[in-house]
């Protein structure tokens, strides 16, 4: 079997790791395999942090589909009118977020981190979004 033509396997060290380029407050996003650090094509994939109690401005991610998995803590994701919808996800949970659903993720503990893995097609899009209605909702925190 010949590998001439075939792309190098690529290790990116945790320590070593960037912050991706698009950026969201309170959504610190670091790039695991992106186009910033491997040859990959039409992917990206990374780490989501969330502090305490933190929640995230509105945003999207353009034309990327977005797969998310709770790695560590609980959060929630708000979408729909006026951010209304409430999804509560806890460690282990996956979720699928559609291209172009503006949305805001938080943290659902106001003592422990909330940290996602995130894999995007084709890119990192995301698409910050500023005046936006957001309805003052009751969230559920725990611990």
């Amino acid at each position: 079997m010949t590998t001439g033509n075939l792309k190098p396997l690529v290790v990116n060290r945790k320590g070593e790791l960037a912050e991706a380029p698009g950026q969201t407050p309170n959504a610190r996003r670091v790039s695991g395999v992106s186009t910033e650090n491997s040859q990959v094509e039409g992917l990206w994939f990374g780490k989501v942090h969330t502090g305490p109690g933190e929640i995230s401005a509105p945003h999207h991610h353009g034309e990327a589909e977005t797969g998310g998995y709770v790695f560590k803590g609980r959060g929630f994701i708000r979408y729909g009118q006026r951010y209304e919808t409430v999804v509560y996800l806890e460690e282990g949970d996956f979720v699928y977020v559609p291209p172009f659903v503006p949305h805001i993720e938080g943290n659902a503990s106001k003592t422990e981190e909330l940290v996602w893995l995130t894999t995007r097609t084709p890119d990192n899009i995301v698409v910050n979004l500023d005046d936006q209605d957001v309805a003052d909702l009751d969230l559920d925190y725990r611990s």
